[in-house]
């Protein structure tokens, strides 16, 4: 066996097992601290509904792992079982341009996973969302989302494609440099052309009418110096019944997002708490901090794929005999995650991070016994766990656990 394949069996192993013992672990945290509800919460948070927490959040890890096997599954059906190679081989008997014969190769990859993520994915929304009271979509809303999304799919991911293959063929020894500012340009047009023409494919978004509220949060926004085009109000509970906001768009073309029903859950001074972390966000530059991260991550990531696709060796360890482009696009992007795997927790670290200086940022603009209040509902109402499993937690999570957040923004 070639020593890429050794490693790589390692690295799929390695990084299952960590996952699949982490998972254990909260599950048997959660479970072990299931019967109690946390003091710091137990007047606002009855025992059934950290009950209910809890259990949501035991079916979901159960539900990963299950997914995490089938996924596992299939990565070695498609490198070491010969799945790609077979699929290459089909696509080359048809003798096209080798543009062509990449861009098909992709796209029957991608078709052949999705059949086994939709099973998956329609369990997840009608069995266990249904069964935690989550789930308002209906099967008709979810195959039209799943043909508007297909059809997005193509139309958006086709040329982009067509680009990268082309400069993988054409554009040199550093095409990989031209690639990378071609992806670094889509990401961007994609946050410019997101909220503006796809987002509304799929919801309908609305001016906040709340003429009282409005002008709280104009008020927020201009102490904050935030510029705003707009603050929308987005139908999420056509779909789901929990809650979020958001902040999308570039410039001066920004525009604040709340799903109706986070509006419905929460009062003005805690809608003015939230929207206030979330302005500590664009205050402390955490978004440009982050778009620098991904920018010189996918730089690095291009800069691998040139070196890895003049290698043979990268192709016969993953099962594919005959050197393409479009082979190495697609064993980079499906192996890779094998191998960053590990870098998971420096990034929630950081993300946490963030989190809590974000919550500075509000407790000094907002009243912050306000953002308590609305993060103890958001939590009850997303059946949110109070009791993760601290290594679980620090591996994993972007935002920190409940007590611990809720005891930091005590101390302001």
């Amino acid at each position: 066996m070639p020593l890429f394949s050794t490693l790589f069996i390692i690295m799929v192993f390695l990084s299952a097992f960590t996952h699949i013992w982490l998972s254990i672990r909260q599950i048997n945290h959660v479970k072990n601290h299931r019967e109690q509800t946390p003091k710091a919460f137990s007047e606002k948070i009855t025992l059934e509904e950290h009950k209910k927490a809890a259990d949501y959040t035991i079916a979901k890890e159960k539900l990963g792992n299950v997914e995490l096997l089938i996924a596992t599954t299939l990565l070695f059906i498609w490198t070491l079982g010969g799945g790609l190679e077979y699929l290459d081989q089909y696509v080359r008997g048809y003798q096209l341009e080798p543009l062509y014969s990449g861009v098909i190769f992709i796209l029957l990859m991608g078709f052949i996973s999705s059949l086994f993520d939709i099973p998956m994915s329609i369990y997840n929304t009608f069995v266990l969302e249904e069964k935690f009271g989550f789930n308002r979509t209906t099967f008709k809303v979810w195959i039209v989302d799943f043909i508007k999304q297909s059809i997005l799919g193509l139309v958006i991911g086709v040329p982009l494609i067509m680009v990268i293959l082309w400069l993988m063929s054409s554009a040199g020894e550093f095409w990989w440099v031209y690639a990378w500012a071609v992806w670094m340009g889509f990401g961007f047009l994609m946050m410019w052309a997101y909220p503006a023409f796809i987002a509304p494919l799929f919801n309908k978004f609305s001016e906040l009418e709340d003429d009282s509220l409005k002008e709280r949060i104009e008020r927020l926004m201009t102490r904050c110096g935030f510029i705003s085009k707009g603050i929308l109000v987005m139908d999420g509970s056509k779909r789901s019944s929990h809650g979020n906001a958001y902040f999308t768009g570039l410039g001066n073309n920004k525009q604040i997002v709340f799903f109706d029903n986070l509006l419905d859950s929460l009062e003005p001074e805690e809608v003015e708490a939230v929207l206030a972390h979330e302005l500590g966000h664009f205050k402390k530059k955490h978004i440009v901090k982050r778009l620098i991260t991904m920018t010189f991550m996918t730089f690095a990531g291009f800069a691998m794929l040139g070196w890895l696709m003049q290698q043979q060796w990268f192709y016969n360890g993953l099962g594919i005999s005959e050197a393409s482009i479009y082979a190495a696009l697609v064993l980079f992007s499906i192996a890779s995650p094998v191998f960053t795997f590990f870098l998971s927790p420096i990034s929630a670290m950081m993300s946490r991070k963030h989190e809590f200086e974000a919550d500075d940022y509000a407790a000094e603009q907002a009243d912050a016994n306000k953002l308590i209040e609305a993060l103890v509902k958001l939590y009850k109402e997303n059946a949110n766990t109070l009791t993760p499993d601290p290594l679980h937690s620090a591996y994993y999570d972007s935002h920190p656990p409940a007590p611990v957040r809720i005891a930091h923004l005590n101390r302001n």
